[in-house]
């Protein structure tokens, strides 16, 4: 029998790993909490009604039947590594070698239960969409749209989507004819929000929140999530009749009931071949543990941020690892040189594409095919996935 692989997680990372292993000719069972992958770069449309939620929802058992991977959707409660099992809600699952790839928690600050997330739960962005219809139905209102930052990870911070929120809810709200009455405020606790993405792409946004009129509240830290708004440490407030928040992330709760190693913010420890830390003069040749993708503590430079490109990365980085051990081989991939910011920031009617490495920082406009150029990206994704389209080199 070929060698056995768990991948825990559905998302990117996970389904990535899964295809790359079973194309080894390895045996994976992909364990998920949910019977979807949720494409959450694409869902910044839901809630402006430009796509359905079934648009960005990719079936697992069809990415199952396509690649030959075992699909088992329970959650996952804990991972005992020296028995090599993970224990489900329903089933108790031995691994020959593990990959963890189910993501990591969110901060919780103060009323965080006033706020909707494009970045967690997938049925918030349909509650949002409800919210916005209200709101419009009405025909005045105000909206509050930010993130957070972990201190103890900066790499645990995810912006982007709600740049793309604000920008594609002003597009909306001026194609609707009300922008006019309706207040726009971006929220952030850091003094230069996206400033990770180099200083033309932060000077550029910053151009847009004046070209768009959308009011800015950045380098005070947030107090607390109310009803009606958000209220700062300096005991300023902005008032809302809608806000969304997308906390920084923070490390997974099976991880802790797993006694995993972690860094000071929780996420899994790993090396540059993505193997979680480990005693080498106990394992010094094999070790069948890996974390990617969210749930793992991404090393690099201080603007480094945890992007779904970057998981895959990780994934295939992974999965070529475990091969290379099954084949009896030394040689091994790091993830370490991929490490990079690649995005297309959709704006509702253009994007921009933003790119960071160790050599350079660059935003270059797209205009009106920006949009689509990024629409395009999900169908790409969607079907290539599904086999119904040949793969690009290095996607």
């Amino acid at each position: 029998m070929s060698h056995h692989v768990v991948v825990l997680g559905g998302g990117f990372a996970g389904v990535e790993a899964a295809i790359h292993l079973r194309k080894a000719g390895l045996r994976v069972t992909l364990v998920s909490a949910r019977d979807y992958l949720y494409m959450y770069p694409v869902s910044i449309w839901v809630p402006t009604r430009e796509v359905e939620f079934e648009d960005v929802c990719v079936p697992l058992a069809e990415l199952a039947d396509k690649h030959g991977f075992e699909l088992v959707v329970e959650e996952v409660q804990r991972i005992d590594p020296g028995a090599q099992i993970v224990h489900t809600t329903l089933s108790t699952i031995p691994f020959e070698y593990l990959i963890v790839a189910f993501g990591g928690a969110k901060l919780k600050p103060k009323g965080v239960e006033h706020t909707l997330s494009l970045c967690g739960a997938p049925e918030q962005s349909t509650q949002l969409r409800d919210r916005l219809d209200a709101l419009i139905a009405k025909g005045e209102g105000r909206i509050a749209v930010g993130f957070g930052g972990n201190p103890k990870d900066s790499s645990a911070v995810r912006g982007g989507p709600a740049f793309e929120f604000i920008f594609n809810v002003h597009k909306l709200l001026k194609d609707k004819g009300v922008r006019d009455r309706f207040e726009l405020t971006f929220f952030a606790p850091m003094p230069k929000p996206g400033i990770r993405m180099g200083e033309d792409a932060y000077g550029a946004m910053e151009g847009m929140f004046e070209r768009m009129g959308i009011k800015k509240h950045f380098g005070v830290p947030i107090t607390a999530f109310e009803a009606d708004g958000v209220r700062f440490k300096d005991d300023t407030f902005i008032p809302a009749d809608l806000t969304m928040f997308i906390p920084a992330g923070s490390g997974h709760p099976v991880i802790e009931a797993s006694g995993l190693p972690v860094n000071e913010a929780g996420f899994v420890r790993i090396n540059d071949y993505c193997e979680v830390d480990h005693n080498y003069y106990e394992s010094p040749d094999k070790y069948p543990i890996f974390a990617v993708g969210d749930v793992a503590a991404l090393e690099g430079p201080d603007w480094r941020a945890k992007q779904g490109h970057v998981a895959e990365v990780m994934a295939r980085v992974a999965a070529e690892n475990i091969v290379h051990m099954v084949q009896g081989r030394e040689d091994r991939v790091g993830y370490q040189e991929h490490v990079s910011i690649l995005c297309v920031m959709d704006t509702g009617d253009g994007a921009a594409f933003v790119y960071r490495d160790d050599h350079k920082a660059s935003m270059t406009p797209l205009p009106w095919v920006g949009h689509w150029l990024k629409k395009g990206w999900g169908w790409y994704w969607r079907n290539s996935k599904k086999g119904k389209i040949p793969r690009l080199p290095g996607m």
